[in-house]
C-alpha cells in the first residue's frame, strides 16, 4: 500500500497540467478520502493507506483530472468563516467576493437591525457570511433557482443561522413593495463570448448564475435600475463585477441616481465591488 507521501507526490505530479495549485488539490482530495485534516498529511507521511481509501482516492482523483471542480468533488467550499456545501446548480464561491462581505460589514451598524437584501444568493456564501456577523440583521436571501436555494437553506442550517429567510424570485420579481437598508449581490457578470466559460472550473458551473448578454452587463443594469425602489432612504447598495467593468457599473449607477459612487478592489487588485448610496 502507498503512503501518505507517495500518493501526494504521485498526484501532485499528475494534476500539474491540470491545474495551478496541484499539491493543494491533491490534499485536499486525500484529506477527505481519510476524513482528515491537512495538518494530518504533515505529521503522519509515512501511514499507509488500506486498498478502500486508495481506491476512493483514485476515484475522486480521476474525476479532478477530467477538470471537475475540487469543490464539486467534496461537495463543499470553505468561504469566509463558514464551511459551505455547493453543487452544480450553485456557483463555486471564490476569494474575490470576500471583499463584497468585507466592505458591507464595514459600513452595516453592529447593533441595529438592518434589513438586507442579497440577490441570486446561490450557495448563500455572501449572505450567510453577513447574517453570522451582524446577528441583529435579518437578511432576505433570493434566487430564481430552486435548487440552489436549497443548498443555501442546507448551508443556513447548517451553521446554525437563523437570521435569514430565502425567496424564489427572479431578481425583484416577488418582493413586491419590500424596501431594505442594503442590497448586495453577485450576479451574472460574464461576457457570452468570453473564451474562459470553456476554461477551468467555470465548464461545470450553471451558465446562467455566470453570463449577462454581449457586454455582461444584462443582469447588472435591471439590478440597478430596480434597486432604487426597493432601498430606504441612504441605502446601500454593492454590486460585484467584473475585472473590466467598474466604470460602466459605475456609471450606470449614477445614470440611475446613486450617490457617493465608489469602486474597490480585491485583494489580487483588480476592480471587483461597486458601492453606492440611494437618495
Amino acid at each position: 500500500m502507498a503512503t501518505i507521501k507517495d500518493l501526494l507526490q504521485q498526484a501532485s505530479t499528475q494534476l500539474e497540467t491540470t491545474t495551478d495549485s496541484a499539491r493543494l488539490d491533491a490534499e485536499l482530495i486525500l484529506c477527505h478520502t481519510l476524513k482528515k485534516e491537512r495538518s494530518f498529511l504533515h505529521t503522519w507521511p509515512q501511514q499507509e493507506l488500506d486498498q478502500n481509501q486508495q481506491a476512493t482516492f483514485n476515484t475522486l482523483l480521476a474525476r479532478r483530472l477530467e477538470g471537475e471542480p475540487v469543490a464539486h468533488i467534496l461537495g463543499e467550499r470553505g468561504f469566509w468563516s463558514l464551511n459551505l456545501k455547493v453543487s452544480a446548480d450553485t456557483l463555486i464561491p471564490r476569494p474575490d467576493t470576500e471583499k463584497l462581505v468585507e466592505l458591507a460589514l464595514s459600513v452595516i451598524p453592529q447593533d441595529k437591525p438592518w434589513q438586507i437584501l442579497d440577490l441570486g444568493t446561490g450557495s448563500g456564501a455572501i449572505a450567510l457570511s453577513i447574517a453570522i456577523e451582524r446577528p441583529h440583521c435579518h437578511i432576505t436571501a433570493t434566487d430564481r433557482s430552486a435548487s440552489a436555494l436549497e443548498i443555501a437553506r442546507q448551508n443556513a442550517a447548517l451553521n446554525h443561522i437563523t437570521n435569514i429567510s430565502f425567496s424564489e424570485s427572479d431578481w425583484f420579481s416577488e418582493l413586491e413593495d419590500q424596501t431594505f437598508d442594503m442590497i448586495v449581490s453577485n450576479p451574472p457578470y460574464i461576457k457570452e463570448s468570453d473564451p474562459h466559460l470553456e476554461q477551468g472550473d467555470v465548464r461545470f458551473e450553471p451558465v446562467t448564475a455566470l453570463v449577462s448578454g454581449k457586454d455582461g452587463l444584462d443582469d447588472i443594469r435591471r439590478i440597478i435600475q430596480q434597486s432604487p425602489a426597493h432601498l430606504k432612504e441612504n441605502g446601500i447598495i454593492l454590486i460585484e463585477h467584473g475585472y473590466d467593468q467598474a466604470a460602466a457599473v459605475c456609471a450606470l449607477l449614477k445614470e440611475s441616481g446613486f450617490h457617493s459612487v465608489e469602486d474597490f478592489k480585491d485583494d489580487g487588485g483588480n476592480p471587483r465591488v461597486a458601492m453606492a448610496y440611494h437618495v
